[in-house]
């Protein structure tokens, strides 16, 4: 929401010319009135995946990182809005910074007790010394078809 609404246009500005030239338009974007925005938004919405990867402290600092991301936006929103903006995208906006600070609020409260990604997408236990599966044997250079691996 946060991407969406500052890139939109948020303030049209009309510059007089001298004549017979007409005055000039300028449409200017959330992201030209308050360049971070976008990068906010990148920060939250990387956040908001990385809160199914990591576990316990990680998911913690991540979520302690949204809730900077979130008010982050939310201020940058609101701080642009004077009698020339169009008050919709920023309004918008500055809802999706809320939206990630409730999230980041809610992750370090209760975040530690919430489940992890399974254990397959963990790195492998080192095998015993000796103990080999049909992989390793590829990996040597062996056909594990014919037999002639070592026991």
């Amino acid at each position: 929401m946060v991407l969406l609404a500052a890139t939109r246009s948020w303030q049209s500005l009309e510059t007089i010319q001298p004549a017979p030239l007409p005055p000039l338009k300028v449409e200017r974007t959330g992201t030209e009135i308050a360049p971070w925005l976008p990068a906010l938004g990148i920060v939250a919405l990387a956040g908001a995946g990385a809160l199914l990867a990591t576990r316990a402290a990680a998911r913690l600092a991540v979520g302690i990182l949204l809730v900077v991301a979130g008010a982050g936006v939310t201020v940058a929103s609101l701080v642009t809005l004077d009698d020339d903006v169009r008050v919709a995208w920023p309004l918008l906006c500055a809802l999706g910074g809320l939206v990630v600070l409730a999230a980041g609020v809610v992750t370090v409260r209760v975040g530690r007790s919430w489940p992890g990604m399974g254990s397959r997408y963990e790195a492998p236990a080192r095998r015993r010394p000796g103990q080999t599966d049909l992989w390793d044997a590829l990996d040597r250079g062996e056909d594990p078809t014919t037999g002639d691996r070592p026991e």
